[in-house]
């Protein structure tokens, strides 16, 4: 089996088949979804999809949609998290270097995440566009006890070992399908059986040759077969470990 462990099936852009999706998935051997909150706007409709046995859910404020952000948002995720224990992460939070014009307001907006992370002791989904290094360096200092999920991972080998070193895994995905993502190829093919998941970030981050393409979670499983070219191993191995390190980061139940 497999678990996508970072699609946003409560996007809008599923709206009108989302369960059609859902039976592509299990079709394709995705049994189990993470599904992580981006703004406080939203967090109703993730909780909403994790009353599915199939579905578990994180909560936060993602770097991408600072707009949507309002003062009172963090205080309102702290009341969340309380109020749901079900969630099994902070996130999706981070930084994107590419909107500088943002990045002091992305930075205190992460860290006060990070906090509630280490004061929940949940683990926390990052975001991180463009600032491998510095967010290792955040992390570092904070030493979060549960570690995380580093998503859409596009760095070198070395990044990656330095967020292994800190205890988060990778989430590897539509990214490393791509033929001239070479250097994250070597990163792929270096990290440990326990190093990583895979993730689709459905409705984004499309697969190579499905550029333009609403991405869905069924495309874990092509993502699953590309990481095993990589590393020389079978899609039956990596389906496995994928799994079990899911599992192990977010504390999903066995039957996921």
């Amino acid at each position: 089996m497999l678990i996508d462990a970072h699609c946003h099936l409560d996007f809008p852009d599923f709206d009108a088949d989302r369960e059609a999706v859902l039976e592509r998935a299990g079709a394709a051997g995705v049994a189990h979804f993470v599904v992580p909150g981006t703004t406080r706007r939203h967090w109703d409709r993730v909780l909403a999809l994790g009353t599915r046995e199939a579905v578990s859910v994180c909560l936060g404020l993602h770097p991408y949609f600072m707009d949507a952000h309002r003062d009172g948002d963090v205080a309102a995720l702290a009341e969340c998290l309380e109020a749901h224990p079900e969630a099994v992460a902070v996130g999706e939070c981070g930084i994107d270097a590419r909107f500088d014009e943002t990045l002091g307001a992305q930075w205190a907006l992460f860290d006060a995440q990070l906090r509630l992370a280490r004061t929940r002791r949940l683990p926390v989904v990052i975001h991180c566009v463009r600032a491998n290094d510095k967010v290792a360096k955040r992390l570092r200092q904070l030493a979060l006890p549960a570690g995380g999920l580093i998503h859409a991972f596009a760095g070198s080998p070395e990044q990656a070992r330095a967020f292994l070193d800190l205890g988060f895994v990778v989430g590897l995905g539509g990214a490393a399908t791509h033929d001239r993502a070479r250097r994250l190829h070597r990163a792929v093919a270096a990290l440990p059986d326990d190093g990583y998941v895979l993730e689709t970030d459905s409705p984004d981050m499309p697969l190579a040759g499905r550029q333009g393409e609403r991405n869905e979670p069924a495309r874990v499983a092509e993502v699953c077969r590309k990481v095993a070219e990589l590393r020389g191993q079978s899609p039956e191995q990596v389906a496995a470990d994928s799994t079990a390190t899911a599992r192990q980061l977010f504390g999903l139940r066995a039957r996921s």
